[in-house]
């Protein structure tokens, strides 16, 4: 992997001998942005795109590789906000049905969007299945990252990531990426970025590129720290059910007691922080209920493991659980 190139905040780009160079207008491109690209799709084994978020990967792929009246197949369990989009482009003449991801994809579906693991069911896709459909297939990686899944080299045509998560993994980057096989995706792609605007900043570009010098170092951590987490929790008394895939640093449990001992572990840890999102180096956690409502159980934990010392964790965990059930 390349060095982390300086910061390069312009704009504009003189002409070379009347005509333009790589760069010219940072709408379209600019230095910080292709080294951080260039890094990503190394580790993918495609070519990278980065966007201002993953909701605004997602729509850039909806809007510019799919036609109004083509059909999603979205894997059941993918992470809510998805599906919420898909339901704002309908009116666009987008179309969407959910399906079991671990089975194989509906037939008559333009396009099948996966997440390996699904957020917050961790639930892994049939990537065999989904490969073996004419339809092109992409897979939300976010969780898994490309130190333990490479869905290129599976079948896939498509992989996005919201980078804000591991790939940035400091909590201080807002940016999506998509990696595509196939190099007419890509410009396709580049060409509806630059023309809508769903572009990242070179300041978040840096963090990205900074972020993947650590990512394999740091997710691994985070795996052996959530594994034995998920272990334990699956022994605790307070708790009714543990998800996890067995690799990265996201796990999901359900609180024995129901939603008000839910809240109570939410509310009653003190190393682990109680916020929304995922993929840093901050443990955080929180129930989805508030956001997804009936969609998971009331009881449903959602846990970010970082990279503090996993007995630390887990006496955090274990106190909170104690006294979410001390006060039921």
């Amino acid at each position: 992997m390349s060095h982390v190139p300086p910061v390069d905040r312009s704009t504009i780009w003189p002409y070379r001998d009347g005509d333009p160079g790589e760069f010219f207008y940072a709408r379209y491109a600019h230095p910080n942005g292709v080294e951080a690209e260039r890094a990503l799709g190394a580790l993918e084994g495609g070519e990278a795109l980065l966007f201002s978020s993953g909701a605004g990967a997602t729509t850039a792929v909806a809007l510019a590789l799919l036609e109004p009246g083509q059909t999603i197949a979205l894997a059941e369990g993918a992470y809510y906000g998805t599906a919420v989009l898909f339901r704002e482009l309908e009116r666009w003449g987008l179309h969407f049905v959910e399906f079991d991801q671990t089975r194989a994809p509906p037939p008559g579906v333009d396009l099948i969007w996966l997440e390996a693991p699904s957020n917050p069911f961790l639930t892994m896709p049939d990537l065999g299945a989904a490969a073996a459909h004419p339809a092109k297939v992409l897979v939300d990686s976010t969780a898994a990252t490309p130190v333990y899944l490479r869905p290129l080299e599976r079948g896939a045509d498509l992989v996005l990531h919201s980078a804000t998560k591991y790939l940035a993994g400091h909590d201080d980057a807002l940016v999506g990426a998509v990696v595509c096989r196939d190099a007419a995706d890509a410009e396709r792609l580049r060409e509806f970025r630059g023309r809508t605007g769903i572009v990242v900043g070179p300041d978040t570009a840096w963090l990205v590129h900074r972020g993947l010098k650590t990512l394999r170092v740091r997710i691994e951590r985070q795996t052996e720290s959530a594994r034995e987490l998920a272990r334990r929790l699956h022994e605790h008394p307070g708790v009714e059910r543990v998800r996890y895939p067995g690799f990265g640093g996201l796990l999901s449990f359900d609180a024995a007691g129901g939603a008000e001992a839910a809240r109570g572990v939410e509310t009653g840890t003190r190393v682990i922080r109680n916020a929304t999102s995922l993929g840093g180096v901050d443990s955080v956690l929180e129930t989805r209920a508030r956001w997804e409502g009936e969609r998971v159980p009331a009881n449903l934990i959602r846990l970010s493991v970082g990279l503090e010392h996993v007995e630390e964790l887990w006496r955090d965990l274990d106190g909170a659980l104690r006294h979410a059930a001390g006060e039921r």
